[in-house]
């Protein structure tokens, strides 16, 4: 029960724009699906689920996953409007970005969780981006052109 109650949460999540706990258990009951809003409660708990901003400006309830999505795809806007060369030596990557820009673009490299990066280190306008190999060096350069390129 518990499970396909979990099921049809996560459908109803990602078909429409859940607010409260309440809109939930109510959708739920819509659906046949007698829950109390503790039950309720405690199923955005087990699931782990978010509250994000909506297309519409409001927040609605996501999924981790989701949530993470949405934060890749606004690290590559960051990536894409920041960065103004990349060159490579080495297992090493120098990237020069608009001025105080740097740290951003680092955050957005770190949080794409890419196994060839080891670790990056950001300043004001420049970014280290230290690879596993010097062979990940040329497959990190293709990925942050397609990532770029306007």
């Amino acid at each position: 029960m518990k499970s396909a109650r979990h099921s049809l949460i996560l459908e109803i999540i990602d078909d429409m724009d859940i607010e409260t706990q309440e809109e939930l258990a109510a959708e739920l009951q819509r659906r046949g699906v007698k829950v109390t809003q503790a039950t309720v409660s405690r199923d955005i708990k087990e699931l782990r689920l978010l509250k994000v901003l909506s297309d519409k400006g409001g927040y609605k309830y996501a999924t981790v996953e989701h949530a993470e999505k949405g934060m890749n795809d606004r690290f590559i806007r960051i990536l894409s409007e920041s960065v103004i060369s990349m060159e490579a030596v080495n297992n090493l990557i120098v990237v020069k970005t608009l001025t105080a820009s740097a740290n951003a673009a680092c955050e957005a490299i770190d949080s794409m969780k890419w196994n060839e990066v080891l670790g990056t280190i950001a300043g004001d306008n420049t970014l280290l981006i230290i690879t596993r190999s010097e062979d990940a060096v040329e497959t990190m350069m293709t990925r942050f052109n397609s990532l770029i390129k306007r």
